[in-house]
């Protein structure tokens, strides 16, 4: 598996390309605003054909541009059922926060303004394949594309979202991988065995808010209790929002982890 990472201009979403076995069918996983072009660029230079849009959750920051790249390559945008309403109207369904809480809206349509992606401009996708695998690893259908030999999965992981998901994949990324930016890249992907694609669920020393509309905080605690602390240490760790990490330096040292 090769693995090429775009980084959004809005708000560093970490967008993915997932290169598949045969070395040229890929997935892109969290179109976030202002990475079309740039994955458009990687496809093309790499002779690569994507089979499917991915998204870990429904907000917009992970979803804006998966409509462009869904019509350039005919293909669905696959996000959990429980989320997928979050795509026809992205800014209403950030809903009205709690007393205390801060509210995204306003500086992420400032954030989309900036490149010139105002919040008006946005394009719900029109072709949506929505799955709900449960708490156990399901396998996606991508047209037979493999990763590692096995099809990708997904993990529901709701807390920061109610549909967010984890991607599993049975590989780490090789030769002429491009992990997000990490201390020590190499050490993490040599001492890997697996991959997981965490969204907003798990960041490196942190993880997502559940303080947002559709989101819960026992939901996410169990979820890092029950889904997310039960993978596989060597397992390395693509959040959708800064660096790289790995299960076993997580389980040590991210404190919503080792409590």
């Amino acid at each position: 598996m090769r693995l090429l990472t775009v980084v959004a201009p809005v708000f560093g979403t970490n967008c993915y390309v997932l290169v598949a076995d045969d070395g040229v069918a890929c997935v892109v996983v969290d179109a976030g605003g202002g990475v079309a072009g740039a994955v458009r660029g990687l496809v093309a230079r790499e002779g690569l054909r994507p089979v499917a849009v991915l998204a870990t959750h429904g907000h917009v920051d992970h979803t804006w541009d998966a409509t462009a790249l869904c019509e350039e390559f005919d293909v669905d945008l696959h996000v959990h059922a429980a989320d997928a309403y979050r795509l026809a109207d992205p800014f209403g369904t950030l809903g009205v926060l709690a007393a205390g809480v801060h509210d995204l809206r306003g500086p992420l349509a400032q954030a989309l303004a900036a490149v010139g992606m105002p919040a008006a401009s946005y394009r719900p996708p029109g072709r949506v394949r929505t799955f709900d695998p449960g708490p156990e690893a399901a396998d996606l259908d991508l047209g037979g594309a493999a990763f590692g030999g096995r099809p990708l999965q997904a993990r529901h992981a709701p807390g920061h979202t109610e549909g967010a998901t984890l991607y599993l994949v049975a590989a780490v990324p090789g030769e002429g991988s491009a992990l997000p930016d990490s201390p020590s890249p190499a050490s993490l992907v040599a001492g890997a065995t697996a991959t997981a694609l965490t969204g907003d669920v798990l960041f490196a020393g942190s993880i997502g808010r559940s303080d947002l509309p559709g989101g819960d905080e026992t939901t996410m605690a169990a979820t890092l209790r029950d889904r997310v602390a039960t993978l596989p240490p060597t397992t390395l760790v693509l959040p959708g929002h800064g660096p790289a990490s790995r299960m076993d330096l997580e389980l040590r040292s991210n404190p919503y982890l080792a409590a």
